[in-house]
């Protein structure tokens, strides 16, 4: 059966479009994870056939983009492993539309935009991620959301049909979005941004990567902010309260730069990680009466 599947999948994909047992340490920012028993990239127009397939032979599959908030199991991931990133990331740019693919880089939409004299990407160009994560996450910096520049957003169902989603129906918020709640891909997002002055926003753009740079440890792996903004808190200044800088399980340490940043400091694994960011979950809570969320997402077997 196994044969007879990758056979067919050989039909739609090139040899170097998928693989089987393929390293996720090699596809996350975290720079850890066991293997996928399958691993694709398809091309937008491949994406459905490729679904169609997994359904058919009864194949679980997940998408990623760059794995910038994934901590994938050392035990890796069984099924298949969708990335949609370089082979799907065309960018369109027509008056103040910008219509992104969903493997684009948020900096490569961010400058292009730049260039066109079009502000309102400022915030995510330094966020290490893709267009179809950031809509996924409804991704947000220094004040700006995904949420204030989107218009719409293609995405392909369960079923393999594109559909269209407006503002309203993407149910954005706190690093949320109806998309993963009800399985859906995203294909590609239209944006609307306004007329700038190119210099100005390039100049922003190079502030906010500075205050990154300065702030957080972009030095090591991490899948950046750990957990998520707590009500009426900031997750950083909790962990910091509680005494844990630098604390430290196998290779994984919460930052001495940014306490709300969990790294991969010397060959941690993930359950390194994992074990840090519960360890962290709970002398927090005990000390704040405050459950940390994980922004990470956790995925495969531990």
């Amino acid at each position: 059966m196994k044969e007879i599947f990758l056979r067919r999948l050989g039909e739609i994909l090139n040899s170097e479009q998928c693989c089987t047992k393929e390293n996720m340490g090699g596809h996350t920012t975290f720079k850890v994870g066991g293997p996928a028993e399958y691993y694709v990239r398809p091309k937008r127009s491949q994406i459905q056939p490729v679904l169609a397939l997994c359904k058919e032979f009864d194949i679980p599959w997940m998408v990623i983009g760059n794995g910038s908030n994934l901590l994938v199991g050392d035990k890796g991931i069984q099924g298949m492993v969708i990335e949609i990133g370089k082979m799907a990331d065309q960018i369109t740019i027509t008056g103040n539309t910008v219509i992104a693919e969903a493997g684009a880089s948020l900096f490569s939409v961010a400058r292009q935009a730049a260039e066109q004299e079009l502000t309102g990407m400022e915030f995510a160009a330094g966020i290490p991620g893709s267009i179809g994560g950031a809509v996924v996450m409804n991704a947000g910096a220094y004040g700006g959301e995904m949420k204030h520049i989107l218009k719409k957003v293609t995405v392909l169902t369960e079923e393999g049909q594109e559909k269209d989603l407006n503002l309203e129906e993407l149910e954005l918020g706190y690093r949320q979005s109806c998309i993963a709640k009800n399985h859906y891909i995203v294909l590609q997002a239209e944006l609307c941004l306004t007329k700038g002055n190119k210099e100005e926003i390039l100049n922003r753009m190079a502030e906010l990567r500075n205050k990154r740079r300065e702030k957080q440890p972009l030095e090591y792996p991490s899948a950046g902010s750990a957990f998520q903004r707590p009500e009426g808190y900031f997750a950083g200044k909790l962990i910091e309260d509680a005494g844990l800088r630098g604390y430290q399980v196998g290779g994984a340490q919460v930052s001495e730069k940014h306490c709300g940043f969990v790294i991969n400091k010397e060959n941690a694994t993930a359950a390194d990680i994992r074990q840090l960011m519960s360890d962290v979950q709970t002398q927090v809570e005990e000390r704040f009466g405050v459950r940390l969320q994980p922004e990470v997402k956790f995925i495969g077997d531990f």
